[in-house]
């Protein structure tokens, strides 16, 4: 974890507020029940043009707007706004790469379980962010280990929120893994199946076939998860998803955990089993995606929106 690295302006609601000014109100409803949901984006500075990009800015926001319709959050701003919104304020904060954390929540001015009346809020805020599970994570991997506590399940929070509520339990799971001394925690689904990580999706890789949980396990559908699909397709790698058990992580050739904020984070020990040094699959992935991400692939260059 890092700290957060002030910068300039956050955009709140239409309008750029300096940081300090980007408040709000103590009895708002997300902040007492959760009813918030929101994005995780990275932008990419090419080392060597220096150009930079927000890596599937539009699908992101599109996943936003998904989440509002399931949440019953009223979102008064397109797609097209939020992403112009976002190129303005990383602009604005002369950002080269950054952490990009969008948020849509119910402000002040009901209390109680039925938010009815409550307004929404929409704020984006962007800073400097490096590797999300520490510095040597990306090149030689982490351990992590199996949860006590598990997903939500289909039917309780669906999956398909990305909701602020949605992370108590990841918040349980991450601070029991820091406490066994790993970096991060694996969740199972209420069927004992393996589901995810605090806030990652899971692949594994066996025989040269690569396995990643299906959506129907209770899994976020992760953007990074399907750019690695997309990805494997281009190296000409089998890919299918396919339900786990933890025993498959343990005899698992290699795995590796996808995010905005993982990238693509290798694992080297589950529960204590090792997995070992990041694999022949796991960097050819990396790679590639990192190519695609600085815009050096022509034919993803839709994925990526230039500042």
């Amino acid at each position: 974890m890092a700290d957060i690295t002030e910068v300039d302006y956050i955009w709140k609601n239409g309008e750029m507020l300096p940081w300090a000014e980007a408040t709000t109100h103590i009895l708002s409803h997300s902040l007492h029940y959760g009813s918030g949901v929101f994005e995780g984006i990275r932008c990419y500075q090419n080392p060597e043009t220096k150009k930079s990009y927000v890596f599937r800015l539009r699908d992101h926001m599109e996943r936003l707007h998904r989440s509002c319709k399931i949440a019953l959050i009223d979102l008064p701003y397109s797609v097209d706004e939020l992403c112009d919104a976002t190129v303005e304020l990383i602009r604005k904060n002369n950002l080269p790469s950054c952490y990009i954390r969008p948020i849509v929540y119910r402000g002040y001015g009901v209390m109680g379980v039925d938010p009815t009346g409550a307004p929404t809020d929409v704020a984006i805020a962007a800073w400097p962010w490096d590797s999300y599970l520490g510095d040597d994570a990306l090149e030689n991997g982490v351990s992590v280990g199996v949860s006590s506590w598990r997903q939500r399940s289909n039917n309780a929070i669906p999956p398909a929120v990305k909701a602020t509520a949605s992370y108590m339990n990841s918040i349980l799971a991450k601070m029991e893994a820091r406490q066994h001394g790993y970096a991060e925690a694996i969740m199972l689904n209420e069927a004992g199946l393996v589901c995810e990580g605090t806030g990652e999706n899971l692949f594994a890789v066996r025989d040269g076939v690569l396995s990643t949980p299906p959506l129907s396990d209770g899994l976020l559908e992760g953007i990074t998860r399907d750019t690695v699909l997309c990805l494997a397709d281009d190296l000409e790698i089998p890919a299918i998803e396919e339900s786990m058990t933890r025993a498959d992580l343990y005899v698992a050739d290699e795995v590796f955990m996808t995010g905005s904020a993982a990238e693509l984070t290798p694992i080297g020990s589950v529960d204590g089993r090792i997995v070992g040094k990041p694999g022949e699959i796991t960097r050819a992935l990396q790679e590639r995606f990192f190519d695609v991400a600085y815009g050096n692939v022509e034919e993803y260059a839709d994925w990526l929106t230039e500042i």
